[in-house]
């Protein structure tokens, strides 16, 4: 990485934002690394709300903007893009932005891939989806994104025990333990030491 500026990073969340604000936190004062916009594509996401309180800009960019090269720069000509991180965002990346951003896109997901991965699999369709078929643990991965869901490289994954007595919402707040202690750690090691930055 290099010494003469911090590398910018971008998280794209759709949702409530919990792990985006864990994210701006862990990352608040970095000395290598910043946190330079939220992007949403959802108008009415908590992540706003939390983006105004962290003080962080958030820009709302809908998915005709997204699927658009030249239009999703003009939105964000404001800020600089080293790398994205993916934060409960629901839409697919457009193929245009994987290649732009080769290697350079990060995701978590609340299970254990290659299982309950994929389209629809999402939040608590996935925690659902993990009690149904009984399993004893489950866990995040967290992975590079490439043109199809759930697909790209793993850098990591996480577990942690469940039983069948635990409901989805109970095993969701076990993920969700996961994800705050080891994302951004995560994604702060691979950018120090296998980005190559422009």
């Amino acid at each position: 990485m290099q010494s003469d500026r911090r590398v910018s990073l971008v998280i794209f969340a759709s949702g409530s934002g919990t792990n985006a604000e864990n994210i701006i936190q862990y990352f608040h004062a970095h000395n290598n690394i910043i946190i330079s916009c939220i992007i949403t594509n959802n108008p009415q996401a908590g992540v706003i709300e939390r983006a105004k309180r962290l003080k962080i800009p958030c820009l709302i960019i809908d998915k005709t903007s997204l699927n658009s090269e030249e239009l999703f720069f003009k939105q964000v000509a404001d800020f600089k893009i080293d790398a994205i991180v993916l934060a409960g965002y629901l839409l697919r990346i457009p193929e245009w932005m994987v290649h732009k951003f080769h290697n350079k896109i990060i995701n978590i997901h609340p299970a254990l891939l290659p299982k309950y991965g994929g389209k629809g699999m999402y939040g608590m369709h996935v925690h659902e989806a993990v009690k149904n078929a009984g399993e004893k643990i489950t866990g995040i991965s967290i992975h590079l994104v490439n043109e199809n869901y759930d697909e790209g490289s793993l850098l990591l994954q996480a577990y942690c025990d469940i039983n069948e007595k635990m409901t989805a919402v109970e095993i969701a707040e076990k993920v969700h333990k996961l994800e705050y202690a080891y994302y951004p750690a995560c994604i702060e090691y691979f950018v120090s030491e296998f980005c190559v930055f422009d």
